[in-house]
């Protein structure tokens, strides 16, 4: 009976997991370069900039993706650090609506939306509608996940053995460290949110220690940021930082206010809602919203925090350094809803190479300028290594799941990265000629 329980549990995480994902990426492709442009658009405010990071990370279900797009746009000197803290903090709040769907019994209605969505792949050949129909598919896979976790959970009541371990569970500081643990092994605070108020409908754990577990998911989200984001540079990994400090401090808050009001909160949230699972989930909601409240005047602070504990900057990737890359590469977090911003930057460094080697041959022609002559020769290697570079990894994003709109831009992109290189193969052609002109002796009229 316990062995089919797990299964059943273990069955129903990984539908919901993948549902969650596939609602994910889809939203990303149909709607990506969109969602981007409008993030990008209305960061300056830092108020508005929360409610647009809130409001992506809703539509996404996703705030690491929020994040990610945000490291990308600050590495790209689109965004300033300050204005990242917005986004951030509202990518915060948008994460709790995965929690408040799977509050509601929407499971009844799951395998329509499953079957919507599958028709909708099998018989339409259009790529916009094909990725929304992906969100469908997630979102019915999402919820028979729930329905199938929720199934199990019934058949605990039977186990005496998981409810004296249950019931155990009585230091808050141990629940925080659950879900922190939980929550960093499969990269979702929304997902253990889920369970924990699955749990609570089944009256499986008492209500005060779901709320320290849920409190607990806050810090253990943040892992896939922060592994991400150190990976980058300096300024990916500060974001990444402004996105643990703020769930660190909010943590704090909350426990210091559950610790001395536990019976106020949980009689605030039985007014709102007399059902347990709604409970945990509005219990997540206001957390978040409790820790924004209070943590947004402070942002800027934040920020400065994130400075001293991340000093310095990177060594700067100038025109004419050989053999780097800025924007692309090994020191950048890859994420498909970014990869063409990405490139799009790259390819204005290697544009300005070229046209400032074009400059610079022209004057050695004029001029017979030998130390400008050796420079374009050594400036053309670099132009060929960025044309390599770039043309590889437009052959890799291509095969990726990139938005709609941005796969129109690949073959352009291709072509942008062979006409700044031709550009450069005309400047050692005219360094070329100066060579020639001062072996020969050869002068130019006024």
């Amino acid at each position: 009976m316990e062995v089919t329980i797990i299964l059943n549990m273990a069955g129903g995480l990984g539908l919901f997991l993948f549902g969650m994902r596939m609602m994910s990426e889809g939203m990303e492709k149909a709607a990506g370069a969109k969602l981007r442009g409008i993030l990008e658009a209305f960061t300056k405010n830092r108020f508005v900039g929360m409610l647009v990071g809130m409001i992506f990370t809703a539509l996404v279900q996703s705030s690491s993706a929020c994040t990610v797009l945000i490291v990308t746009f600050v590495n790209s000197g689109l965004m300033t650090l300050y204005q990242a803290a917005g986004p951030i903090f509202g990518a915060n709040i948008g994460t709790t609506v995965t929690s408040q769907l799977a509050s509601f019994n929407l499971s009844t209605y799951a395998p329509l939306f499953l079957l919507a969505g599958v028709v909708t792949l099998m018989g339409c050949k259009n790529n916009t509608l094909r990725k929304w129909a992906e969100v469908l598919v997630g979102f019915g896979v999402l919820f028979m996940g729930l329905a199938m976790m929720s199934s199990a959970m019934s058949g605990i009541k039977d186990s005496p053995a998981v409810l004296n371990l249950f019931a155990s569970l009585k230091n808050p500081v141990v629940a925080m460290l659950l879900g922190l643990v939980f929550t960093a092994i499969v990269q979702s605070s929304s997902v253990v949110v889920a369970i924990v108020l699955l749990m609570a409908n089944q009256g499986l754990l008492p209500l005060a220690i779901c709320l320290y577990i849920v409190l607990g998911t806050s810090v253990g989200g943040c892992t896939a940021a922060v592994f991400a984001g150190f990976t980058g540079r300096k300024d990916a990994k500060r974001t990444a930082l402004i996105h643990l400090l703020f769930n660190v401090f909010g943590t704090i808050l909350v426990f210091v206010v559950l610790t001395f009001g536990m019976d106020f909160v949980l009689g605030f949230l039985w007014k709102v809602s007399s059902n347990p699972g709604r409970l945990v989930a509005n219990a997540h909601l206001f957390f978040k919203l409790f820790q924004v409240a209070m943590l947004l005047p402070f942002s800027n602070y934040i920020v400065d925090l994130t400075y001293l504990i991340v000093p310095g900057d990177d060594d700067a990737v100038g025109y004419r350094d050989n053999f780097q890359l800025q924007y692309i590469g090994e020191k950048t977090m890859f994420s498909p809803a970014t990869a063409v911003v990405e490139v799009s930057k790259e390819l204005d460094r290697m544009g300005a190479l070229a046209s400032e080697n074009l400059n610079r041959a022209m004057n050695a022609l004029i001029t017979l300028d030998e130390e400008d002559t050796n420079e374009v020769y050594a400036v053309e290697k670099n132009i060929d290594f960025l044309n390599h570079a770039i043309t590889d990894y437009l052959v890799k994003i291509n095969q990726t799941g990139l938005p709609v709109e941005d796969t129109k831009s690949i073959g352009n992109l291709f072509h942008v990265a062979n006409d700044i290189e031709r550009i450069g193969d005309h400047a050692e052609n005219i360094a070329d000629c100066a060579r020639m002109r001062a072996e020969s002796n050869i002068s130019i009229s006024k």
